[in-house]
Parts: C-alpha cells; structure tokens; sequence
C-alpha cells in the first residue's frame, strides 16, 4: 500500500473480523503485529478477533516454533440471517478479487509514472 489512508469516524462497509479474515487469508503465518499494521487496530484488539473467529469455528491457529499458522474454515457460514447460505469462501473471493484489482491498478498507475 502507497498510502495510508485517511482516518475515518463512522461507519464502514467491511467489519473488522471481515478485514482481519482477509489478511489472514493472504497470509497464514501472518504476525498479529503486522495484521494490526493492515488494518489499523491495536494488537489486542486483532488478539480479541482472532479469539472470536476461533471461538466461533471461522479459524484455528497451530504453533510453529514462535509464530501462529492459521487455517480458515472456508465451508462455515457467514453468521448474519441475511447471508444465509454464504460461505467464509464466498466472501473471501469477493474481497481477494477486489485486492487484484486494486494492486493491478496500482501497478498500472507506477508504470504510467515513469
């Protein structure tokens, strides 16, 4: 990422358990630090997520020496009646293709300023 991006109050589209999910989908050995970094929250508040995604069966973590490999179940629902028959799967897809689009895009954007 270029940028950080400015501060927001108010609502947003993705939750923070959606944005911690989708780093911990490109990256299963990913460090809560660096998780924390991604998504602009604390590292306990990463910790409590990761936590809730584990209590809830949406993730399980094995240690490998010092650090956390995670494993996503992909097959579990999503938890809001309104997403009935939606898969983890489902909304990591949709979120793993708008992030191609967007390093696409950036890539598109270095070239063009040279």
């Amino acid at each position: 990422m270029d940028r950080a991006p400015e501060p927001h109050a108010g609502w947003t589209f993705l939750t923070n358990h959606a944005r911690v999910l989708a780093a911990i989908f490109e990256n299963r050995a990913i460090r809560v630090r660096d998780i924390a970094v991604r998504c602009q929250l604390t590292e306990r508040a990463v910790q409590k997520i990761i936590a809730d995604l584990e209590e809830d069966g949406y993730l399980t973590h094995v240690r490998h020496g010092r650090s956390n490999v995670y494993r996503i179940a992909p097959g579990t629902f999503l938890r809001h009646p309104a997403d009935t028959g939606a898969t983890v799967a489902d909304l990591l897809s949709v979120l793993a293709n708008q992030e191609a689009t967007h390093a696409a895009a950036r890539a598109t954007e270095s070239h063009e300023g040279r």
